[in-house]
Order: C-alpha cells, then structure tokens, then sequence
C-alpha cells in the first residue's frame, strides 16, 4: 500500500505503544516505503546508535536496500573506524564528503556554514547520485529540543520524500533493541557519549537532552547540522562541487 503521508499524533504514539508494537510499527514503515520506491529508497547512515538501529531494520525488510554516510575531515578515528568495517560488510553503502578547501576553525567561528559545508552538500549530492526518491533516517523526536515538530512521513522537498521510522522511540527502546538484536555499535559511547558528531562539536555532557554535547558553547549547542532542516534537491543543482 502506499506511504501514509497524512500527519500523525506522534506524542501520542511515544507513549501509547510498547516498544514490540514500535519495531512493528517501524518495520511496517519501511516495507510500506520499499514497496513504493524500491531501489529508491534509500537509508542516510550517520554512524550513531539510531542509523543503527534503522540499518538493521531496513535489513530485515530487504537485504537490498541501499545506504549511504557523509563523513567529514573531522570525524574521530573511532567513526572513521567503524564506518570502514560498515561499508566493507555493507558494499552497498557509499560514502560522501566534501573536501573542498574552507577557512581554518571554521566549526568555531561559524559553525552553521561549516555544517552545511561538510555535511549538507554532501548530502546532497548523494541523494542525487543515488536516485534517492525516500530517503530513511534515524531522526528521533524525542531525541532534543529541534526534533519535536517532525513527522515519521514527510515531504519537505518537493519530490523527495524523508521517512523517519524510530521518530517515536525513546533513547532507552533504542539500546534495548541494540541489545536484544545484538546489533554493532560505535564505540565512542562506551566512553559516555550519547550523540556523535566531529570531534571538535562534540563532547560528553550530562542532563535530559541527549544532544546537549553537540555545538556547546555555540548558538548551535544542541542544534542541527542542517541535513534535516535545509533543502535538500536544489534547482539547479547540488551546490557546490565535492570530491570523495
């Protein structure tokens, strides 16, 4: 059957479903999706427990669904490490990054330019290089304080639709399935980081919001690095060009 794309009471959902029925419903979301776009459905892979968590889910529904990662020249060597053995269990996972030249510390001075550089027209491009008609996140609403407005069906672009298929599990349901499907993780968060970024935006922080260590002492602290709040199909192309 067609995507459902009409809007949900997603915090409704949070709490109104046991963790079985969230993989179930998940699950559905992404087979629903497969069967309508194919080959153009494709996962985004951060690397972070989430991607994880949706990997292994789109798996399950078909061993041939595609995945990307954008990396950047500032990822830990941990990331760097763990996306090496991704892509080489999973040949069907490409990685893109930007290595045009841009100006020195410039996650400090202007964190949202260095965001949109390193991570945005990357991606980018690689939803145009794949073909990507449904592109699967492990965007989470439950996750910080920008992520409460979004849907687990949405078309922010025209012609491109974004599928978030955790988008109503809570951090705790996120490493119970980790664990109970035995599923590979970052080792990063064995050192008590509980979202993963570049090395010099992220850091270990306590509290609530699970995204507190990302961009501190920025005006981005906590914030996004623009993949789920800017456009993504560009008319006229993918901005501007990128080497791997």
């Amino acid at each position: 059957m067609p995507v459902a794309r009409a809007e949900v009471d997603v915090k409704s959902l949070v709490d109104g479903l046991n963790f079985r029925q969230k993989v179930e419903r998940s699950l559905e979301l992404i087979r629903d999706a497969h069967r309508e776009y194919g080959d153009g459905l494709v996962v985004a892979n951060s690397l972070g427990k989430d991607s994880c968590v949706v990997w292994d889910l789109a798996k399950r529904v078909s061993p041939a669904i595609r995945g990307f990662v954008v990396t950047t020249r500032f990822k830990p060597p941990e990331t760097v490490a763990f996306m090496r053995r991704l892509v080489e269990r999973y040949p069907e996972t490409r990685v893109f990054r930007n290595d045009e030249p841009i100006p020195d510390r410039l996650y400090a001075t202007d964190p949202d330019r260095c965001c949109d550089a390193l991570k945005v027209q990357p991606t980018r491009r690689a939803i145009e290089e794949m073909g990507v008609a449904c592109w699967v996140t492990g965007l989470r609403c439950t996750e910080g304080r920008t992520r409460t407005d979004f849907q687990e069906v949405e078309e922010r672009d025209a012609g491109l639709l974004k599928l978030n298929p955790i988008l109503i599990w809570y951090e705790r349901e996120v490493w119970q399935y980790l664990a109970c499907y035995e599923v590979p993780v970052n080792p990063l968060y064995k050192e008590g980081y509980r979202s993963l970024g570049c090395s010099p935006c992220t850091r270990i922080a306590n509290g609530p919001d699970e995204r507190a260590g990302r961009w501190i002492g920025t005006s981005k602290c906590g914030g996004e690095c623009g993949i789920h709040t800017r456009p993504l199909k560009v008319s006229g192309g993918v901005g501007a060009p990128v080497r791997l």
